[in-house]
């Protein structure tokens, strides 16, 4: 059996710490086929050219100045 690091009677200890914000009310987001539309346009219609050339879904870092 493994090592546990630290003892269980801390457990928790940083959640309890914290102070409780409530949560804010929002907008409902979209759902289905509105959702779809949603984000086709955000990828796809409303894109801004930029300095790299094609937006990629999920680029590597690439190197800067």
């Amino acid at each position: 059996m493994g090592k546990v690091h630290g003892s269980l009677a801390r457990a928790g200890k940083v959640k309890s710490q914290t102070p409780k914000v409530a949560k804010q009310e929002k907008k409902k987001s979209q759902t289905g086929r509105a959702k779809k539309r949603q984000v086709y346009n955000r990828r796809f219609v409303n894109v801004t050219a930029q300095i790299g050339g094609k937006r990629r879904m999920n680029p590597a870092p690439t190197a800067g100045p």
